[in-house]
């Protein structure tokens, strides 16, 4: 009998040769090879016959291959074979498909799956392209009668799995299906189910080893549309058990940095009045709500981890602040790490304007600055001259030592990796021998976050939201037009500019040839090649030369060194420069109030996300503004979807809902940087119920035991989450 922790090598049919591929997938055991689920599955019980076939639909057909042949176009070799079910028949065309031309033989039954389309001329109703396929029986083959029988019964006649293949399409899927069929067949009857019985019996979940038989191998009479939605019984089974394990090792890594030592902060009158004296302006009631939540945290025993969520321009900085000066007049130093050094200057000014009158003493620590300032810097903050450091990854070097460090602040935290945050945390542990305690964090994004990806990723902190733009805030009037009407455009912008106002002009490259930033949009983007982008070089020559000749026009992009930046965008601020020309440096971070009219060139190229955050540095003064998201070229399905999106809304959160539907919550954040969990089974998008189910389940479970639960159940609940941890969700238990 074979069990969970069994190597695949000794599962039958595998051995080391198939086991050294597998394990390039990342399947190693038994049980990981159980979680190597279809992709989708096939209605073989009754298939589709090809007289009853509509252009439009997705199909699977089994018929007998007619005809086959490759042929050589001008543009690209293309291989047709026309299969047949009695006097139907079907056509079937593969591009670039040489690889096929000694794969079929007359006679032999295959399966198809793909997009039905009306036939051409030659006589065929009906013709898939591109359709995914399989070889069901080849009647010349030499292979033994009796074990094609066998495999006939796994093929047709029922649901059948489809799946992923690996090694170059050595594992095919049928390879998988008898694979599997057999490893199921040889399972361990009793397998261990580390989920608490009430738990279970709660939601109605089936035993672990129905649910992995069932999800390879369907029920007969099972629905398919339950299937392809991962809503069958066994599908739910899984999915939630693994969504269980991840919540009840977030709600775990909390409860354990509760029971850690934190700096209990005094919020009394003259740090109240310190507070107030710093403030620029009224405060909003979102800013009120989210300080006194900030304040109750860092005057708690508790070390305080708190995500502050707040779309642009909702006044996250100066809420940073204010829990900086709580810190700072208590005694500590305050660390604020950003990701980029346009970010970091453009805190340390803002920090500067706000904090230096009262006398607070502020550093900026980047990578670009000569050595001698930074070991200037170095020695003040290690000297507990420097009250509050701002700086990029700089911060987290180990030449970097503080006095007593108390606050951390992360601003864009998506940006760095969760060992980041930890490293700088770990910072104060060499600040002061005597002091034991884990400093305050504090994490801010300016992405609003979906409440399924913030219940995953941020699971283990606590959350403000900044929902309240501050006083003088005007809406954004947004327009989509083709840049046909450029000279329209160009023609406002003058306009703005001879009211006394200030541009952005954005693109999406640098130079004509570069790579754009939202290049895994630009395949599905349509449009222009590569080459043929509008890019910042070029325009910001042509702009300043023809459409504004009688304009200040400046450039920035990423390849101009750092004091050229920060030089370009002093002038900018100050009102020298009328119209900006910029790629998406500009991203995060720049504040120019009397900005209030952005052109993004190429919209089309650019993500979701993006276009929001460009979006979000004007409208930050009185004036009204203007953003114009300019095309060009043929724009895609899903690119109109964005561009719609951007004309429809401000709100950060519908946004990002639009967001992650569209890209998935891997590419959301980019999972490696953000710490995302690898889901084996669950989809964040489709699974929010189950969830929510298994977030309310992994706090009852941690909270007994009781009359339901007992002890041994959540020590084994535990130890599995434990033994699977790591490889399993591939989180790290830090920060």
């Amino acid at each position: 009998m074979l069990d969970l922790a069994t190597n695949v090598q000794y599962v039958k049919g595998i051995g080391p040769k198939f086991a050294q591929i597998l394990l390039e997938k990342g399947i190693s055991t038994v049980e990981d090879l159980l979680y190597h689920l279809p992709f989708r599955y096939e209605d073989r019980l009754n298939p589709r016959g090809i007289g009853e076939l509509r252009p439009g639909e997705m199909a699977s057909v089994i018929a007998e291959v007619r005809t086959f042949g490759l042929f050589r176009t001008r543009r690209m070799p293309l291989f047709e074979m026309t299969v047949g079910q009695g006097r139907d028949t079907l056509k079937c065309i593969w591009f670039n498909a040489t690889y096929l031309q000694d794969k079929f033989r007359a006679g032999m039954l295959v399966a198809l799956y793909g997009k039905v389309e009306a036939g051409d001329r030659g006589g065929h109703r009906f013709q898939i392209m591109q359709p995914q396929f399989e070889i069901l029986h080849d009647p010349s083959a030499a292979e033994a009668a009796s074990e094609d029988q066998a495999l006939q019964s796994l093929e047709v006649g029922r649901i059948v799995p489809i799946y992923e293949a690996a090694g170059n399409g050595r594992l095919t899927a049928r390879w998988f299906r008898r694979v599997i069929h057999a490893m199921l067949e040889n399972l361990d009857q009793d397998l261990p189910d580390a989920i608490p019985a009430s738990v279970r019996g709660r939601l109605e979940l089936i035993d672990r080893r129905r649910a992995f038989w069932h999800s390879h191998w369907p029920e007969v009479g099972e629905s398919l549309t339950k299937l392809q939605a991962a809503r069958t019984p066994a599908l739910i089974r899984l999915i939630f058990e693994e969504l269980f394990f991840l919540e009840l090792g977030l709600e775990l890594k909390r409860r354990k940095m509760r029971a850690q030592t934190g700096v209990a902060f005094q919020i009394n009158d003259r740090v109240r009045a310190a507070i107030k004296r710093i403030l620029p302006f009224h405060p909003t009631g979102a800013q009120k709500r989210v300080l006194k939540e900030i304040a109750a945290d860092m005057a708690g025993p508790a070390p305080m981890r708190r995500l502050l969520q707040g779309d642009v321009g909702s006044g996250k900085t100066i809420v940073a602040l204010e829990a900086a000066v709580i810190a700072i007049e208590n005694g500590y130093q305050v660390a604020l790490m950003a990701p980029t050094e346009i970010l970091a200057t453009q805190h340390y000014l803002s920090a500067r304007r706000i904090l230096e009158a009262a006398g607070y003493r502020i550093v900026l620590l980047t990578g670009s600055q000569e050595s001698s300032r930074k070991k200037q810097t170095r020695h003040h903050i290690a000297q507990g001259n420097a009250q509050l450091v701002i700086g990029t990854h700089a911060l987290i070097q180990e030449t970097v030592e503080f006095d007593k460090l108390g606050l951390v602040v992360v601003d864009e935290q998506h940006r760095f990796g969760v060992l980041q945050r930890f490293r700088l945390m770990k910072k104060a542990d060499s600040a002061d021998s005597n002091n034991a305690a884990e400093p305050d964090v504090l994490v801010m994004t300016a992405t609003p976050i979906p409440r399924t990806l913030a219940l995953t990723l941020y699971g283990d902190l606590d959350t403000s939201v900044l929902d309240e733009l501050p006083p003088g805030r005007t809406p954004i009037t947004t327009r989509l037009v083709g840049d046909e009407r450029s000279s329209e455009v160009w023609d406002f912008v003058r306009k703005q500019v001879a009211a006394g106002r200030q541009a952005y002009i954005v693109y999406p490259v640098i130079e004509e040839g570069a790579i754009t930033p939202q290049r895994a949009n630009s395949g599905r983007a349509g449009g222009p090649g590569e080459g043929e982008l509008k890019a910042a070089i070029k325009m910001h020559d042509r702009l300043r030369s023809h459409e504004f000749a009688s304009l200040h026009v400046g450039l920035l992009h990423g390849r101009i060194s750092a004091d050229d930046k920060d030089a370009t965008m002093a002038s900018f601020q100050r009102g020298e420069i009328d119209v900006l020309v910029s790629t998406t440096v500009i991203e995060v971070g720049v504040d120019v109030a009397n900005a209030n009219i952005m052109v993004i060139e190429h919209a089309e190229r650019f993500g979701l996300s993006q276009l929001h955050q460009l979006r979000g540095r004007i409208g930050r003064g009185s004036a009204k503004s203007y953003c114009v998201l300019m095309t060009g070229g043929k724009v895609s399905i899903e690119a109109q979807q964005r561009l719609d999106a951007m004309v429809r809304t401000q709100n950060g959160f519908e946004i990002a809902e639009l967001d992650l539907q569209q890209r998935g919550p891997g590419e959301f954040f980019g999972t490696r940087q953000a710490g995302m969990p690898n889901f084996r089974v669950a989809n964040l998008l489709r699974d929010r119920d189950l969830l929510e189910a298994a977030r309310k389940e992994a706090r009852y479970v941690l909270a007994g035991p009781n009359a339901d639960l007992t002890k041994d159940e959540i020590a084994r609940a535990v130890q599995h989450l434990r033994s699977h941890w790591n490889r399993r969700y591939g989180l790290v238990e830090v920060g």
